[in-house]
C-alpha cells in the first residue's frame, strides 16, 4: 500500500513540478501546475483544480507578495479513506518542503481532510478552519501572520484546534476538540511534527499564549 502511494505521488509531483526540461529543484520558478489526469487513479477525488489566477482572485495582497507565490498540486489520504488531489498556494521559499511533507504524510497514512486554496472560502480564515481545510497563503496583517506571505501552513485545524494556555476562552475553530486518538491529530513527538521540525518549521504548539497545533511556519 505504502509503495503504491509513493509511486503515485512521485508521478504526479514530477509532472506538476518539473515538466519538460525542468529539474525538480526548480519548482519555485513555476507558478501554476496541473498534473496529467492519466497519472491519477480512477477513484482519486479532486478537491481543487484551480489556475494560479483563480487561486489569487480577490486577494488584497500587493503584487510584490503575489510574485512570491506558487500554486502546486498535492495528494493526500482523506477522511473517507480515498486518495484526494488538492492544491497549495504558498511562498516559493517553502514550496519544496511543503511538497515533501505531503509526500511524507501520505506515506505515513496520515489523514488530511481537504486541501483547497482559501479563495474558495472567500478569503475567510474562520470558514476555512471550521471546514477542517488545510492551506498556506491568506493575506492579512503581515506584522503578525506568516500566512500573509505564504510562509506558513495549517494542517487539519478542526482536528488540531487553537487552545488557550490560560483562561476559559473557547477553542478555535468553535466547538473543535482535540482527540489524539483520531488520525490527523498532531501532538508532541508525532512523526509528522518531528518531520516538520527537521525541515526547519516552527510549530504553533510552542507559542507563548496558546497551543496552535495546526500551524507550522518559517521565518
Amino acid at each position: 500500500m505504502k509503495t503504491s502511494l509513493i509511486l503515485l505521488f512521485i508521478g504526479v509531483l514530477l509532472l506538476s513540478c518539473t515538466g519538460p526540461g525542468r529539474e525538480p529543484k526548480q519548482i519555485a520558478q513555476t507558478r501554476q501546475t496541473t498534473p496529467e489526469k492519466s497519472v491519477l487513479k480512477e477513484d482519486t477525488v479532486v478537491d481543487a483544480s484551480l489556475t494560479f489566477e483563480e487561486a489569487i482572485a480577490g486577494t488584497k495582497a500587493p503584487q510584490q507578495i503575489i510574485d512570491q507565490l506558487i500554486l502546486f498540486d498535492v495528494l493526500y489520504l482523506s477522511t473517507d479513506g480515498k486518495i484526494h488531489l488538492g492544491q497549495i498556494l504558498s511562498n516559493k521559499e517553502i514550496a519544496s518542503d511543503v511538497a515533501y511533507m505531503f509526500h511524507f504524510m501520505l506515506n505515513e497514512g496520515f489523514v488530511i481532510e481537504k486541501v483547497i486554496p482559501i479563495v474558495r472560502y472567500n478569503w475567510n480564515d474562520t470558514l476555512s478552519m471550521a471546514d477542517n481545510n488545510s492551506y498556506s497563503f491568506c493575506y492579512r496583517n503581515i506584522s503578525y501572520s506568516r500566512h500573509a506571505t505564504g510562509m506558513a501552513i495549517d494542517i487539519n485545524p478542526r482536528f488540531n484546534p487553537l487552545r488557550r494556555k490560560s483562561g476559559d476562552r473557547p477553542n478555535i475553530p468553535a466547538d473543535a476538540v482535540q482527540d489524539t486518538t483520531v488520525n490527523g491529530t498532531l501532538y508532541p513527538g508525532h512523526p509528522v511534527v518531528k518531520e516538520f521540525l527537521k525541515k526547519g518549521f516552527r510549530w504553533g504548539h510552542t507559542f507563548s499564549k496558546y497551543y496552535d497545533d495546526h500551524h507550522f511556519e518559517k521565518r
